[in-house]
């Protein structure tokens, strides 16, 4: 066994890289998008235009060992790496189980789900679900175009990439229904926004975002 953020043998975290996660906290962060602030109130940018989605849940900021042991979970197959970063936030968690009726993963399109074999988002919504006994859709959202991962493009390139990309499956799933949205991590928040009003055009009742990590 090899440590996801280090690569060093003996642990899944090991101490050092646990040590060095650094939380986002919520009494300075945004409750929308999680972008660091001095107070536990709106940030501009969500001041000016707010998202979709009505609050959310972040984890991690991306970051460091953190980072690193995100990208060994996505890239490298490290499942066992992302559930236990999900159930190291367990006691953070406590106030959002009644807030939420389904869990949606953020979907992956069939060619990165071959290539990869997995869809991440979908295994921290499994955690997810183990922690406050809600059900999981995997089915209710389709990413219908490929695109790049949104943390290597610029701010402009980030909305471009993501317009148009998903589409609701059976929206008898959704109808009336609160969704917790799942990421895996969130950047600008282009791509939540964008699934956020896929699943609202297609009768949810409301839409809340978790993000394993968000970036600083």
């Amino acid at each position: 066994m090899r440590c996801g953020g280090c690569g060093e043998a003996g642990a899944l975290l090991c101490s050092g890289c646990a040590d060095a996660f650094r939380r986002v906290d919520p009494t300075s962060a945004c409750p929308v998008c999680g972008r660091w602030v001095a107070k536990a109130s709106l940030c501009g940018a969500c001041t000016d235009s707010l998202p979709p989605f009505e609050r959310g849940w972040y984890g991690y900021y991306f970051e460091g060992p953190l980072r690193q042991a995100v990208l060994s979970f996505k890239f490298e197959g490290r499942k066992d790496v992302g559930r236990r970063l999900v159930r190291l936030l367990d006691g953070t968690l406590q106030g959002m189980r009644e807030e939420f009726d389904l869990l949606v993963p953020m979907p992956v399109t069939e060619k990165r789900l071959r290539e990869r074999g997995f869809n991440q988002c979908y295994v921290i919504a499994e955690e997810l679900s183990l922690m406050t006994g809600k059900p999981v859709s995997a089915a209710a959202l389709r990413k219908v175009k490929e695109t790049k991962d949104q943390y290597t493009l610029s701010r402009d390139d980030r909305r471009k990439n993501v317009r148009g990309v998903f589409a609701v499956h059976d929206k008898d799933q959704l109808r009336g229904r609160r969704v917790l949205l799942v990421d895996d991590l969130l950047t600008t928040g282009h791509t939540a926004g964008e699934a956020s009003r896929t699943l609202l055009s297609a009768g949810a009742r409301s839409v809340l975002m978790f993000a394993l990590a968000r970036t600083p």
